[in-house]
């Protein structure tokens, strides 16, 4: 799925994580981004509170970058990543 998001950054995959513990939706992404060519940007949607604070940390750790975490309503959160190995 390619989404166009504001200025000029371009989502290659979409993944949805609402409600999904840790550790599994730091699995999922990681399953996910190893489909992914390097380069190409995610889009996951992850709950507020630990899944927020872990996973983008995560995969930071992974060598990815972290390119936004943005806030979407009370209780979740939409971050960008970019594949980088």
């Amino acid at each position: 799925m390619e989404q166009a998001l504001s200025g000029q950054t371009k989502v290659d995959v979409f993944l949805d994580l609402k409600g999904t513990p840790c550790p599994l939706n730091y699995v999922k992404t990681k399953i996910r981004m190893e489909e992914m060519e390097v380069g190409q940007i995610i889009e996951v949607i992850l709950d507020d509170g630990e899944p927020i604070r872990n996973v983008p940390l995560s995969l930071k750790q992974d060598g990815h970058e972290i390119l936004s975490q943005e806030k979407i309503d009370d209780r979740h959160w939409r971050v960008l990543i970019r594949k980088l190995k």
